[in-house]
């Protein structure tokens, strides 16, 4: 019995299927060896990643100096006399941020923070009082500046222009927004707001308020050059007056 059974020949298999089952072993284990390099190579990327992140010694001694030298800075051009501060032509300002990150003190950041230019290339309207002038001043490296013209404060708030209700950005698509808030003082629609902003109204602060800082974008290669020395110098930075709007026009 057993040596019939040790006789009879295997069952024959063709080809064709010996070529499929290697085909589909060898996808298994690609397929197999790709899951755990996933697994294991997302782990290895983020420690190398976290590992990136970990500055030097040397990296902080540099960003300490970076910050106290802006402050130096800073305190000597908050002393500068009155006579050495031109005066402005107009109430009205449009001023962007375009430089500050790690190389600012936290007092010159403070106070982009408080004309509400919390992020590169974001702008706002301000009205020219003396207190304003005092923070431009001491925040010039990390801003320019200037007389926005009435086509560019329309076009601003047209296109970019949102406002600020329960810390969500609302688009200014309907008037009923604007009516709801600032209709008790009288503007009920996007034209006056851009009326009031335009001739710096009695109720100009609290149109301002209510809309949120314009988040421009990115110039093109050339146009800001990271040169913290004022426009009048060839720098970016400070009072462009009228020039503001070639700016304002290609940033918007």
């Amino acid at each position: 019995m057993m040596a019939e059974e040790e006789g009879q020949p295997l069952p024959y298999v063709s080809e064709i299927v010996l070529k499929k089952r290697k085909i589909k072993d060898e996808l298994a284990i690609t397929r197999r060896t790709q899951l755990e390099l996933g697994k294991y190579g997302a782990k290895k990327s983020k420690k190398q990643s976290d590992v990136s992140d970990i500055k030097r010694p040397e990296q902080f001694i540099q960003e300490f100096r970076a910050k106290e030298l802006d402050l130096i800075r800073m305190k000597q051009r908050a002393k500068r006399p009155k006579s050495m501060i031109p005066k402005l032509r107009s109430e009205l300002l449009f001023v962007i941020r375009i430089q500050g990150k790690n190389d600012m003190h936290p007092k010159t950041r403070k106070i982009l923070y408080n004309l509400r230019l919390r992020k590169i290339f974001s702008g706002v309207f301000v009205k020219a009082t003396e207190g304003v002038i005092q923070m431009l001043q001491k925040v010039e490296p990390y801003v320019t500046y200037g007389y926005p013209n009435l086509k560019n404060v329309k076009e601003l708030i047209y296109k970019k222009g949102y406002a600020r209700i329960d810390k969500k950005a609302v688009p200014l698509t309907d008037n009923n927004i604007i009516e709801q808030t600032l209709g008790k003082y009288g503007i009920i629609c996007i034209e006056d707001i851009v009326h009031e902003i335009a001739n710096v109204g009695p109720h100009f602060k609290e149109v301002i308020h209510f809309m949120g800082p314009f988040r421009l974008s990115k110039p093109e290669d050339g146009i800001i050059q990271g040169k913290k020395q004022p426009y009048k110098e060839g720098g970016d930075t400070g009072n462009r007056e009228d020039e503001i709007n070639d700016l304002i026009s290609k940033m918007n």
